[in-house]
C-alpha cells in the first residue's frame, strides 16, 4: 500500500493519527515508533523555530504556556516554506528578503502637485505591515528596550532599510493607507483610508527614511 504526500503531511501534524498505512519497517511490520519519534521531533523543531521568532511573547506568556500554543499553532498553520527561518514571523521574512533601491525624496519633489493623487508606489520585498487593536509596538518595546506601554491601538512597520529589520508604530490610520498603498491604489483614493484631517507627511517621511518606497508611476 502507497502512502501518499497528503496522507503523510496529516498525519504529521495530528499526534492522535496512527502512523500511515503504508510507512513499513524492513522487517515488513508497520513503521510506528518510527514515525513517532519523526513526528515527535518536527513539532519539536518548529516550536523552536517558533520560540526563536518570538521571544517577547515567550516572555510575556511564560516558556510552558507558550511551547504548549506553539503545538497548535504548528499544526493549524503548518510553514509553507521548507526553509526554517521564514516560519512565523514577519521580521525573518523582512531580513531575508530581495534587496532594493529606493527612491530619493527628489523624485516625488520632482512630480507636478496636480498629479500627485495619481502616483502608485513599488514597495520593497521587506516591507510589511501588522494592523492590531492593540499597542503592540509598545509592548513589544516595553520588553526589549523598557518603557512604558502606550493606552491606544498601534500598528506595526516593518522594513529593512539597512542590514537589519527596523520596526517601527504607525497609528491605525496610518497603517491602513500603507495597506491600501502597497495594494496598488492611487494616493488620492488611499488618503480616503486615513479619515478627515489625515496629515500624509509623518507617514510620508518615514517610508522614505526607512527606504521602503521603491517606485512611483503616474
Amino acid at each position: 500500500m502507497m502512502t501518499t504526500q497528503s496522507e503523510f503531511r496529516t498525519a504529521l501534524l495530528d499526534p492522535m493519527r496512527a502512523a500511515p498505512a503504508g510507512l513499513r519497517n524492513p522487517d515488513g511490520a508497520q513503521a510506528t515508533k518510527r514515525f513517532d519519534v519523526y513526528r515527535n521531533n518536527v513539532a519539536a523543531s518548529l516550536t523552536d523555530a517558533l520560540e526563536t521568532a518570538f521571544p517577547v511573547v515567550d516572555k510575556l506568556v511564560g516558556k510552558d504556556f507558550f511551547r504548549a500554543m506553539a503545538g497548535l499553532y504548528l499544526r493549524a498553520h503548518p510553514p509553507n516554506d521548507p526553509l526554517l527561518m521564514f516560519y512565523g514571523a514577519a521580521m525573518r521574512h523582512s531580513y531575508h528578503a530581495a534587496d532594493a533601491t529606493p527612491i530619493t525624496p527628489d523624485a516625488l519633489a520632482a512630480l507636478a502637485p496636480d498629479t500627485l493623487p495619481l502616483v502608485t508606489f513599488g514597495f520593497a520585498p521587506s516591507v510589511f505591515v501588522i494592523p492590531s487593536r492593540y499597542p503592540i509596538h509598545s509592548i513589544w518595546w516595553a520588553n526589549t528596550h523598557g518603557g512604558n506601554i502606550a493606552k491606544t491601538a498601534q500598528a506595526v512597520l516593518i522594513t529593512r532599510p539597512e542590514f537589519d529589520p527596523a520596526v517601527d508604530a504607525l497609528t491605525p490610520a496610518q497603517a491602513t493607507v500603507t495597506q491600501s498603498l502597497m495594494s496598488g491604489t492611487q494616493l488620492g483614493e488611499a488618503l480616503k483610508h486615513g479619515g478627515a484631517g489625515f496629515d500624509l507627511g509623518p507617514l510620508l517621511d518615514l517610508l522614505l527614511s526607512r527606504n521602503a518606497l521603491i517606485s512611483l508611476k503616474t
